[in-house]
């Protein structure tokens, strides 16, 4: 069975296309699937609670594939990991305590404009000179984000304060996964929960809630799913090419959409829906951009390299 299962998601799959874009809308069901789950939690146990544990759940994933021998690889530039695992932490323990004031939906729209600020904060990097048009794409985003966030008052809701840091969290933790690009998958993941069982287990000790055997088996749940969805949507961008992935990046707001009307009854509003509009055109015109862009360096290097 595990034989046929490796050939199944292998590369060298003459369906790893189709497979990889499977991939990228069960891991976005399944990121949902544990928000929603962790929602659910949050409004019993506080936030550090949930994430020491959750932690402990991911590594009930993560321990048999380190002992099977899938080593971290060498852990290069360790300040640099050190403030990833910092902002990734920040990134999930903002989001649960973001979605105990407000709808999923609501979060997830403020999240998926992260990867409008990592081009943003591109332009300051060496070589990451944005051009006119697309900083206009990147107004655009933060103009979605704007509608999003609705009258004035909203903004000093803690939910609404809770969800911008955390996407801003998000957004550094998008911009370090590209600086750390020779860091193994399984490396970064192994650091991010054991960062955060470290930071979730120091903040606990003073808002611990004794759980039960079921909610004790539903945070360790938490984490499963959770580092599932990581590891099968790290599989797809290695099946399928990231410019095609992208459109479905975004199902994770539909099941958002879904999961927060089936479970909670919340219902987007039309400011929600059209922020959420806004920073998904934004955001797939970002990266065709930038495709576009490194296919043009490809071809003139392949210009440049010719006799």
């Amino acid at each position: 069975m595990l034989p046929l299962f490796n050939r199944l998601i292998s590369p060298a799959n003459a369906n790893a296309f189709w497979i990889g874009i499977i991939f990228m809308v069960l891991g976005n069901f399944l990121f949902a699937l544990n928000d929603t789950m962790g929602k659910i939690l949050v409004g019993t146990f506080a936030v550090s609670q949930v994430l020491a544990i959750r932690s402990i759940g991911a590594f009930l994933v993560l321990g048999p594939m380190l002992w099977a021998g899938r080593s971290v690889g060498r852990i290069n530039r360790p300040w640099l990991q050190l403030m990833r695992i910092g902002v990734a932490t920040g990134d999930t323990a903002l989001f649960y305590a973001a979605v105990a004031y407000l709808p999923l939906a609501d979060v997830f729209t403020f999240y998926m404009a992260g990867p409008i600020y990592v081009a943003a904060m591109s332009s300051f990097l060496p070589g990451g000179g944005v051009g006119w048009r697309r900083w206009l794409v990147i107004l655009a985003g933060f103009g979605g984000v704007v509608i999003a966030l609705g009258p004035s008052v909203a903004v000093y809701s803690p939910g609404i304060l809770y969800a911008l840091a955390g996407s801003f969290c998000y957004a550094g933790a998008l911009m370090m996964n590209k600086l750390l690009v020779k860091t193994s998958d399984t490396a970064l993941a192994t650091l991010q929960a054991l960062g955060a069982l470290v930071g979730g287990g120091v903040f606990a000790v003073f808002q611990w809630t004794p759980p039960d055997a079921v909610d004790i088996g539903l945070l360790l749940l938490l984490g499963i799913v959770a580092c599932l969805a990581h590891l099968v949507i790290s599989r797809s961008v290695k099946l399928t090419p990231v410019s095609v992935l992208a459109p479905f990046q975004y199902s994770l707001l539909l099941w958002g959409v879904g999961f927060g009307l089936l479970v909670f009854g919340d219902v987007p509003n039309e400011r929600t829906l059209v922020g959420a509009a806004i920073i998904t055109t934004a955001g797939l015109f970002l990266l065709y951009s930038e495709s576009r862009s490194r296919r043009r360096m490809r071809a003139d290097a392949l210009i440049k390299d010719f006799p």
